[in-house]
């Protein structure tokens, strides 16, 4: 295997365990906020659902990503390659920071500033929708600007819900709603799993057919283990600041609000899964947990300064990613 192949390879495991770092902590952030859970305990349980969601789940958002760049075989590995390395890198970043920045528009961000560098505009499949099935950059674009807004308002109709059900929080209930939590932390590390360990999936998948170790965009077996192992690595080390932003600083959460943004934020994902559509978990809990507020009608309560600075973080995470993977493409490009 050519060893520009395998450093691409490894890039691609990174930026997996990096996604369970950034994304895989907002799947028990509310968890957490809540104390229905330790961290320790909540980090466990994520890990574990984040390893089974992408073997029970079909491959049909690797089949989206796999299809946003065309380039040539020759460029295609430094091409992914560079993506990958900026989509880390920015992952990194914003990491360090606590700023729940999305993986995915990293990574297409990467991919697309990459591409545009090698080969321009026509280097990108621009695509749109094929029915509800995303297609191309626009189709992704359109697929995880779409996903936030799906996760605020179905927390918002789940938390009153709730309200309705229960008028008065008895200690019986709130045990309830803290097992509840349990239930629905761990649907929603199973739907980040199954969509984003499939991200990594697909980078790879498009990496061995470049290198010529495969006839197709079908994955040797090794590939979907590979990368749930590297989710599931990322999410054990975890990403304590970015809890503490969505779990704390948004607005804060009881045991019932855990559950329905929890609960919101897992169907979301999981359907859109099933769509083959790419979506941030982190926008997606992000926008339930403001969801929640209003539907309280706290909207007052919401800390919009955070709203704002994560707000902020999304709109300059695609252009700053690509931008970075232009870069390290042309830097790669004079070395090579």
């Amino acid at each position: 295997m050519d060893v520009g192949l395998v450093i691409a390879v490894i890039l691609a495991l990174g930026f997996a365990a990096t996604n369970g770092i950034h994304d895989a902590s907002n799947a028990i952030a509310t968890l957490v906020a809540t104390r229905a859970a330790t961290p320790f305990q909540a980090i466990l349980l994520a890990s574990f659902f984040n390893l089974l969601g992408p073997f029970l789940v079909g491959a049909a958002v690797a089949d989206t990503i796999a299809g946003t760049v065309t380039v040539p075989a020759d460029e295609a590995i430094r091409v992914i390659g560079s993506g990958l390395a900026a989509a880390v890198g920015w992952n990194l970043i914003t990491w360090k920071f606590g700023l729940p920045s999305s993986s995915s528009h990293a990574l297409v961000g990467g991919l697309v500033g990459a591409a545009l560098v090698e080969g321009g505009v026509n280097a990108v499949q621009w695509g749109g929708l094929d029915g509800l099935h995303p297609v191309g950059v626009f189709g992704v674009l359109i697929a995880l600007a779409i996903s936030p807004v799906r996760g605020a308002l179905a927390a918002l109709l789940v938390i009153r819900l709730i309200r309705l059900l229960a008028h008065r929080a008895t200690r019986r209930w709130k045990a309830v709603t803290s097992g509840g939590q349990w239930v629905t932390s761990s649907a929603l590390a199973f739907s980040h799993g199954a969509n984003d360990s499939q991200k990594s999936v697909g980078v790879i998948a498009a990496l061995l057919l470049a290198g010529g170790q495969t006839d197709s965009l079908q994955t040797p077996g090794w590939v979907i283990p590979a990368c749930s192992i590297a989710l599931t690595i990322g999410t054990a080390l975890g990403g304590w600041r970015i809890i503490k932003t969505v779990g704390r600083r948004i607005y804060r959460i009881k045991s019932a609000d855990g559950i329905a943004s929890q609960s919101a934020s897992a169907g979301v994902i999981f359907g859109a899964s099933l769509a083959g559509a790419p979506t941030s978990t982190t926008q997606v809990v992000a926008s339930s947990v403001i969801g929640v507020g209003g539907g309280r009608r706290r909207w007052r309560h919401v800390q919009w300064a955070t709203v704002q600075a994560m707000g902020l973080a999304w709109v300059v995470t695609l252009p700053a990613s690509a931008l970075l993977a232009a870069v390290t493409f042309g830097v790669v490009q004079w070395l090579t």
